[in-house]
């Protein structure tokens, strides 16, 4: 009981500690700036965006100078040819690179062409009007996306050396075989059907573990939003899409283009609006999973924000009270949206090659 009471004191030392360092940082910056809430409304921008470098924090030094701690990724352009330039020549937007004669300028997370002096110019909607070459640069989500392959490469290799060695699990398996199993016995054979459920357990698998993990990776202080990046999400959504039109069967465009026991003329108005359906599934896939994860990091943030925003160590505790009490919320929606997913998508291929005495 003692140590109990002990550590519900130590964490509302904690809190005030916190409160009072945020309020603080909160007051210096309001005398710098005059509005901390645009500040705050910026960093929650900037936090949403993707990188061309891996930052994990920055730091202002006693001279005034804004120092970054992280590490440099490969800047690939086609401008008349492939530029590769490292990240760092750019400085978080604050420098001008040159390569080969050419100029570039990263300007809110894009790269543009300009003069040695990085004029950025700008019309009437505050657009920038700079030439913006090809870019397949090796961003913050990019290498996240490959690290999170190579570990899901790891946990699964191993698993499956542990297997031919015994029956039981070992190591990681103890973990991940319940959550197999479940995906198999849950969620693919009930929607896809015991016969042909096989065919599509690798990609299952494979897009339940990569959208809960990259999800889980973006609640940590690496600053790391794969999946708020619609660009992931429309392609995840598409090879749900590819793979339920690829694999369908006869009796799936059947009943698209002309569905049984309908009369004809019902069919041809019909046949537009169950073929436009097929495109609306994938689409609401890619918007479901974009806009909950785009949004919980906008909340979380934002409730962070009101840190500096009431400047009292009422206010600051009671805003890191909630937004503690949203961080354990969003872990639940992270495997919540990677299982939605897996339901959905399993429930698309299951009716893609569902057959007609299925009925």
């Amino acid at each position: 009981m003692q140590k109990l009471h002990s550590l519900k004191t130590a964490c509302l030392l904690l809190i005030f500690v916190t409160s009072f360092s945020f309020a603080k940082e909160s007051k210096e910056g309001h005398s710098e700036s005059g509005d901390i809430k645009q500040e705050i409304k910026d960093y929650i921008d900037h936090h949403l965006l993707d990188s061309h470098d891996f930052s994990l924090t920055s730091y202002t030094t006693d001279t005034g100078e804004h120092k970054y701690v992280g590490f440099p990724l490969p800047v690939i352009l086609w401008d008349d040819g492939l530029k590769v330039f490292s990240s760092s020549k750019l400085h978080h937007g604050e420098s001008v690179a040159e390569v080969n004669g050419n100029y570039y300028k990263s300007f809110h997370g894009k790269i543009y062409k300009t003069d040695a002096s990085g004029e950025i110019t700008l019309d009437d909607h505050h657009h920038p009007t700079n030439i913006k070459p090809l870019d397949f640069s090796i961003t913050k989500n990019v290498f996240t996306i490959f690290l999170v392959a190579l570990l899901m490469f790891f946990m699964f290799s191993r698993m499956a050396k542990k297997y031919k060695k015994g029956a039981l699990p070992k190591g990681i398996g103890r973990f991940l075989e319940p959550i197999i199993l479940y995906i198999r016995d849950d969620i693919a054979i009930p929607n896809i059907g015991l016969k042909k459920y096989k065919r599509y357990m690798p990609y299952l698998l494979t897009v339940f573990f990569f959208i809960w993990i990259i999800n889980l990776l973006g609640l940590t202080p690496l600053g790391v939003n794969v999946t708020n990046n619609i660009a992931v999400t429309l392609a995840l959504a598409l090879i749900t899409y590819f793979l339920t039109t690829f694999t369908a069967n006869k009796n799936y465009w059947g009943h698209i283009f002309w569905m049984p026991g309908v009369p004809w003329p019902m069919k041809i108005i019909l046949a537009p609006i169950e073929l436009l359906g097929t495109i609306i599934k994938p689409f609401s896939l890619m918007i479901r999973l974009y806009a909950n994860i785009t949004a919980g990091h906008i909340v979380l943030m934002s409730i962070i924000g009101l840190m500096f925003i009431f400047k009292n160590w009422i206010g600051s505790s009671l805003s890191f009270g909630l937004a503690f009490a949203l961080s354990l919320l969003e872990l639940l929606v992270a495997a919540l949206q990677a299982y939605i997913f897996t339901m959905l998508s399993a429930l698309y291929f299951g009716a893609a090659v569902e057959e007609h005495h299925d009925h």
